[in-house]
């Protein structure tokens, strides 16, 4: 059997949902593949690189910033899985101007992806926001802070149904990062000067992802009770409904990257840190020759 270290690099549904249905319905032994599945939130990019990453964003920001080689071979979704969690009063993102958000840091992917939405909205992220940035976490401590009016809005992740949470609390959801802004993103990639993408380890887990992304389309029951997993906090109806609007319908079936999405997306990343776009969505997201 073959071994492979896969580090993920964020956590909740968005990062974990495809390489979570693939270890727990034994997708990977089926395939002839024993990974090891490494918390790499924390874990700088020389560390990172070692391993395969689920995290597409960040192995982007990397090869822009830093030229560090990544490619991904496979494609989970074209939209973040981040929205704008809002307190009462709060109904569109142009209420955010002189508001205190709670935000990943600007060098982060979903960061990054913030705040190229922001400007859409027509808001300057550092003059018209006051920004309280934090880690990456289960965004509870968001939560408290909403309730104590400490902010009045935060970016969080999969770890939550944030519909739900708003419903819950008379809170209002101002956005879905993914209505915004596309990208390819979470998935498989590895930096080709320590690990082969050819390999049969990564072909292994390539097929086992597959065969994940196909579970989520053609099962909604075992996906919702993969979900739950990760929404502990909530019923096996708002898991459902989560799924049906955000999951189900954006994830890809086939691993692919849309080319076209890709290349808006590098420019606008590009634009955003204020680097050269130094790499196509061809180069980076070499998706179609991989193993189906």
């Amino acid at each position: 059997m073959y071994t492979i270290d896969l580090a993920y690099v964020g956590r909740g549904l968005h990062e974990e949902l495809a390489a979570y249905i693939a270890d727990q319905e034994d997708f990977y032994a089926d395939e002839g593949v024993h990974v090891a599945l490494r918390d790499g939130c924390t874990w700088d990019e020389e560390r990172l690189r070692r391993c395969a990453t689920i995290g597409l964003g960040r192995a982007l920001l990397s090869r822009l910033t830093d030229g560090t080689p990544w490619v991904a071979l496979n494609v989970n979704t074209h939209r973040p899985l981040f929205w704008f969690l809002a307190r009462s009063g709060l109904t569109s993102l142009s209420d955010l101007a002189g508001r205190r958000l709670a935000v990943h840091a600007p060098h982060t992917a979903p960061g990054c992806f913030t705040r190229i939405v922001l400007r859409g909205a027509g808001l300057d992220p550092d003059r018209d926001i006051k920004s309280v940035v934090r880690p990456p976490g289960d965004y509870g401590m968001d939560l408290r802070r909403l309730r104590d009016g400490e902010i009045d809005a935060a970016l969080v992740g999969s770890t939550m149904a944030p519909e739900a949470v708003a419903a819950e609390h008379g809170w209002n959801v101002l956005g879905w990062i993914g209505d915004h802004f596309q990208i390819p993103t979470v998935g498989l990639a590895v930096d080709p000067t320590y690990t082969d993408p050819d390999s049969p380890a990564v072909q292994a887990v390539l097929r086992a992802h597959r065969r994940a992304l196909r579970v989520i389309h053609n099962d909604p029951d075992t996906t919702v009770r993969h979900m739950q997993t990760f929404l502990g906090g909530h019923t096996a109806v708002e898991a459902h409904a989560h799924y049906k609007t955000f999951i189900a319908p954006h994830f890809t079936v086939d691993g692919q990257a849309d080319p076209a999405v890709g290349n808006r997306a590098i420019t606008a990343v590009a634009a955003e840190l204020g680097v050269p776009a130094t790499v196509t969505a061809a180069e980076f997201y070499r998706t179609a020759t991989t193993t189906s």
